[in-house]
């Protein structure tokens, strides 16, 4: 259509007395203009009628992947391809006599080209994600590194071959070409490669996701994943500091995940109180009768009485010799408190580990521990019933006649001194 008219307005032009170079000449420069402005009626047509009409319809459907590809801009990247399209048909008709200017006109387009089809290709992977990422399990298998790594790829390939439309050589010749550079490939490509198969690990191993509660101080990260990508995990810490980890990291080192704690429904707590090993003694009439009255330890102290005369009588147990067969020490009785307690507790778990020990004496006192775990697993409050039930120990430890271990204070100094 453009030769057939082309010829026509050129005789026309000669018929007017112009002469044949300038009427070539104006026929080039007006089939130019003519060809830049289909050019931007086609865009304007793309660009303003379908896709708004295809906006105007995601957003009356119910699925949500095209209104992902709206928001991804995918469309509209394509419709930059329409116009170029018209120019690089038009090109060879355009400067029909002048072959270094078509070599020139059509490589930069096919660069265009490339790179606006690049672009629609991210933007479709992105979309990808976006609805992977909707879906339950991608909290569990992640595939941001995936998509990352063919992004990679996908560019790397686009660059070849814009490289090769710019020194005039086919893609699968610098291809051929790059077995030279392949050390100087790993050596930039280092950490995407490697974070590639970190990524893999991490997710074949299901050793970390987002939204996971993490802690490595290697890296000086201690809170909760946000995001996993091709070279880094960013964790935000407590402090509301934002820590990277190196995404192979997660692998080489290594690093506590405090998943299995949140999915169990309980949260450890693990804390002892030092007893004075100078207050342990056996329980005196006077001190049993009181314990007795002491709502937690009345069946307790009931039972073992009877169980412990039991056992003396039946073994003729001399018990003016205080070592002499079984007795209850305050200790033992405080330590039962404690579980009784415990038990009682509304904030403990009793199907999970329950444990109140002895741990080795030292020099500083018996350690008496509590390993118990927390209903509450939300930092705020699980610190709360921790402090609750530890400010309750303290307090009844001297209504056992013990003492919690302490260092010497400058006011204990002074007393001895007056």
């Amino acid at each position: 259509m453009f030769e057939k008219y082309g010829i026509q307005f050129e005789e026309w032009l000669t018929g007017l007395g112009a002469g044949q170079a300038t009427a070539s000449f104006i026929k080039e420069l007006f089939v130019l203009i003519i060809v830049i402005l289909l050019s931007m009626l086609v865009y304007v047509f793309v660009r303003r009628i379908l896709l708004n009409t295809m906006t105007r319809v995601s957003r009356r459907t119910k699925t949500k992947w095209d209104d992902v590809l709206v928001k991804r801009r995918v469309f509209r990247r394509f419709a930059y391809l329409a116009p170029a399209l018209i120019v690089y048909l038009a090109i060879p008709f355009i400067f029909k006599d002048m072959e270094v200017v078509q070599n020139v006109l059509n490589a930069a387009i096919r660069i265009y080209i490339v790179f606006i089809v690049l672009l629609a290709l991210d933007a479709i992977l992105s979309s990808l994600l976006d609805i992977y990422e909707g879906f339950t399990i991608s909290q569990t298998k992640p595939i941001k590194g995936y998509i990352q790594i063919v992004k990679i790829f996908i560019f790397f390939i686009g660059g070849i071959i814009i490289i090769g439309e710019l020194i005039g050589k086919t893609p699968v010749s610098l291809l051929t070409g790059l077995g030279a550079l392949t050390a100087v490939l790993l050596f930039v490509f280092r950490d995407p490669i490697l974070g590639f198969i970190g990524s893999v690990q991490l997710s074949a191993n299901d050793l970390v996701r987002p939204g996971d509660w993490i802690s490595m101080p290697k890296h000086n990260a201690d809170g909760i994943v946000t995001d996993i990508n091709l070279t880094a995990i960013k964790v935000q810490n407590w402090d509301k500091t934002i820590a990277n980890i190196p995404t192979y990291s997660m692998v080489s080192d290594s690093f506590q995940n405090w998943r299995g704690m949140q999915e169990s429904g309980g949260r450890r707590i693990k804390r002892s109180v030092r007893i004075d090993m100078n207050s342990i003694r056996f329980c005196t009439p006077e001190m049993i009768e009181r314990f007795r009255r002491i709502h937690l330890l009345s069946d307790y102290i009931d039972q073992k009485q009877k169980e412990l005369k039991e056992y003396n009588e039946k073994n003729e147990i001399d018990e003016s010799v205080l070592v002499n067969g079984r007795r209850l020490t305050n200790l033992g009785v405080f330590r039962q408190y404690l579980k009784t307690y415990l038990e009682r507790h509304p904030e403990v778990k009793q199907d999970m580990t329950f444990l109140v020990r002895h741990l080795q004496p030292t020099e500083v006192g018996l350690p008496v521990e509590v390993y118990v775990f927390s209903a509450e697993q939300e930092w705020a409050k699980y610190e709360e019933v921790q402090a609750h039930i530890f400010d309750h120990i303290l307090a009844v430890v001297p209504q056992f006649d013990l003492k919690v271990f302490q260092n010497p204070t400058g006011s204990d100094f002074k007393q001895l001194i007056t």
